[in-house]
């Protein structure tokens, strides 16, 4: 919508006669019109700031606001037909900031009933003006704050995903693979993975994975008491245990089971 809105202005849509007929008034002079039964420059006026509705409405939610689909525009809309009805040029405020003030605490609400969100004290009551007297509330940055941070996440942890993947794909190895390879027993599991741990510390180790793209079995087996079968079975569990371990791969180490110092802890 807010698209197709910005598309007709570039395009050079020419103005309504309507449109036309008010061109000379103050928005303000519009508002108190609207006030005395203009539905026509209600919705004139309506069309004609959506993009400023949903900018306003974007930077509450500290994300990009979709007019067509997000639920968020349609209450910023409802408020700002609400600022319409109640605004009043006696208050000292120009109409704009006055419907800002409106949008926002319909916000306030929307959030605080999709989350039920339940406080003693209301959102409003933390509400102060910065350097710009714009309203702001730390609460409802703090919301806004906290759902950017798992935005993030879900980004970084999907990016991290493709790069291990095409990684694996160097050794031959999918996430397929990795499924099915995946031992079933716990002890086996944690078993595995501190061998993984000491290939990725071992700078030699890993050179030898990196450069000839094979798990180096044999220098392994002078270093761990385990069998060769055991090395030749779990193969791709291991390569991909210690990539995970020498890469750049954060939350992939924390899906494995958390810090990899914890097996030294766990004894």
């Amino acid at each position: 919508m807010l698209l197709l809105v910005l598309f007709k202005r570039f395009l050079g849509k020419p103005k309504s006669e309507q449109s036309e007929a008010y061109a000379t008034d103050s928005l303000d002079e519009q508002v108190l019109k609207v006030q005395n039964g203009d539905l026509v420059l209600r919705n004139h006026i309506i069309t004609d700031y959506q993009p400023y509705i949903a900018k306003i409405t974007s930077r509450f939610c500290r994300r990009y606001i979709d007019p067509a689909r997000d639920d968020e525009f349609s209450i910023a809309l409802d408020g700002f037909n609400e600022a319409l009805n109640k605004f009043s040029p006696e208050s000292g405020r120009s109409f704009l900031s006055f419907a800002e003030t409106v949008i926002r605490r319909r916000l306030i609400d929307y959030v605080r009933k999709e989350q039920r969100f339940q406080q003693q004290v209301p959102l409003s009551s933390f509400e102060v003006q910065d350097e710009e007297n714009q309203i702001i509330n730390p609460v409802e940055v703090h919301q806004a704050v906290q759902h950017y941070e798992k935005e993030r996440i879900v980004e970084d942890r999907g990016s991290e995903i493709q790069d291990f993947s095409a990684d694996l794909l160097m050794y031959g190895i999918t996430f397929t693979d990795l499924t099915e390879c995946s031992p079933k027993h716990t002890d086996s599991r944690r078993m595995l993975m501190d061998i993984g741990l000491m290939l990725a510390s071992n700078d030699d180790l890993m050179y030898t994975l990196r450069t000839k793209k094979t798990l180096p079995i044999k220098e392994l087996l002078d270093l761990l008491d385990v069998s060769r079968k055991t090395l030749e079975r779990n193969r791709k569990y291991l390569i991909a245990v210690a990539l995970i371990y020498s890469g750049s791969y954060p939350y992939l180490r924390d899906y494995l089971y958390g810090d990899p110092t914890s097996t030294e802890r766990s004894g």
